[in-house]
């Protein structure tokens, strides 16, 4: 199979980092990339682990690019005048290597980050990775070898290799990731971008001190998303839900960044009955109160996935993602009777910037039924098989 050449004249060897003999210039900073001067070459490619010739070809002078950007083992043939001339096997050990994943959201980062460190643990590499910046204070301090960095500006230095763990929309020809991300799952994406067995990578974190917020038994519910899709969208269920927690000597802390939240004629309010501790908090500090409390509500969204990385049991409610998608957790709640599961349809197409996103039932009376069906009952019961729960008899 060959990858297409570029022999763009803008393309130019002072963009490739590392240098062969003869003026060739080679780096795997966006796939393999290899410039080649003028002179009768043949560039042949292969992918290590698979054994695989991935491009072969003759070529007087220009650019050759990989269409695979995501971890492949390159190795580079070229042979001049049909005489072996330049080898080099790539290999990551003492290398600077980027890896980019800024544009994720709070969830995606804690998802990802486990995997972007078992990847500098297993290549033995000089890693910096570009994370928000909400996010630096959270994992800097338990990975000190690795340097976090919030925006391209403070990248600094010549890199060997440059990878992005991103969600690729419309990665049709899988150039960014080997597996579409929809069938992934979130943290399965991450791991499959950078060669590594789909597992589960829980990430360190840190907890910000100060112990136990408060004496009496609480639960923490994050009711607030990026979408409504994500939302539970029964109106009685988190009302039911506070209701029967409340009921049972639990004070019900929601610990949501905004109280209301939405878009047009649709916003979402923190539910009646919850104490409100709302606000723009270090995700540190909201990791303390979700490290003592009882157990978590949350939804598909970024908090659920601070939880997780605490390490309490979870309560997740979502029907647009298929459970896969998430973190495993005993207490996920999903109604497979109702539609479900376009967010890992690969015949839906997610478009990340229609907040009313529902590909099947929009416009319909069944719109965002996925969550509307979930009922306080269910989700209730699911709470009362949390081994620790302790209710009051009726």
């Amino acid at each position: 199979m060959n990858y297409p050449l570029d022999t763009s004249a803008e393309k130019s060897a002072v963009h490739l980092t590392q240098q062969g003999p003869e003026g060739i210039r080679f780096d795997f900073n966006d796939g393999c990339r290899v410039y080649l001067p003028s002179g009768n070459w043949h560039v042949t490619l292969r992918d290590l682990d698979t054994h695989t010739i991935l491009f072969s070809e003759d070529i007087t002078s220009g650019y050759v690019q990989s269409s695979k950007r995501y971890y492949v083992r390159f190795r580079i043939e070229i042979k001049k005048h049909d005489q072996e001339f330049f080898v080099h096997e790539m290999n990551l050990k003492r290398k600077p290597v980027l890896i980019s994943m800024r544009q994720g959201g709070i969830g995606d980062h804690l998802a990802w980050f486990g995997h972007v460190a078992e990847f500098a643990r297993k290549h033995e590499c000089h890693l910096t990775c570009i994370v928000r910046p909400d996010v630096v204070e959270l994992l800097q301090p338990k990975y000190p070898e690795i340097n976090m960095v919030s925006s391209e500006v403070e990248v600094d230095g010549v890199y060997y290799a440059k990878y992005k763990v991103l969600i690729f929309y419309n990665d049709l020809s899988h150039s960014h990731s080997p597996v579409d991300y929809r069938e992934a799952g979130l943290e399965g994406n991450a791991a499959l971008i950078l060669g590594l067995s789909k597992i589960s990578r829980r990430p360190e974190i840190c907890i910000m001190d100060g112990g136990r917020p408060l004496a009496e038994p609480y639960v923490c519910i994050a009711t607030q998303a990026t979408s409504q899709n994500k939302y539970w969208n029964n109106p009685y269920g988190w009302l039911e839900t506070v209701r029967f927690l409340k009921k049972n000597g639990y004070r019900v802390i929601c610990i949501d960044k905004n109280r209301v939240s939405g878009q047009s004629t649709i916003w979402n309010h923190i539910p009646y009955g919850a104490e409100d501790f709302t606000g723009a908090l270090p995700l540190s500090e909201r990791a303390r109160w979700i490290q003592h409390a009882e157990f978590f509500i949350g939804l598909s969204s970024g908090l659920s996935w601070l939880a997780w990385a605490v390490g309490v049991p979870i309560v997740l409610i979502s029907g647009f993602t298929r459970p896969d998608n998430e973190f495993q957790t005993p207490y996920r709640v999903i109604n497979w009777n109702a539609c479900n599961g376009c967010s890992n349809d690969i015949r839906c197409q997610l478009d990340p910037a229609d907040y009313f996103w529902c590909p099947r039932q929009r416009n319909t009376e069944r719109q965002f039924e996925c969550t509307k069906l979930i009922s306080s009952q269910q989700v209730i019961e699911t709470i009362q098989n949390i081994p620790d729960f302790v209710g009051i008899s009726e």
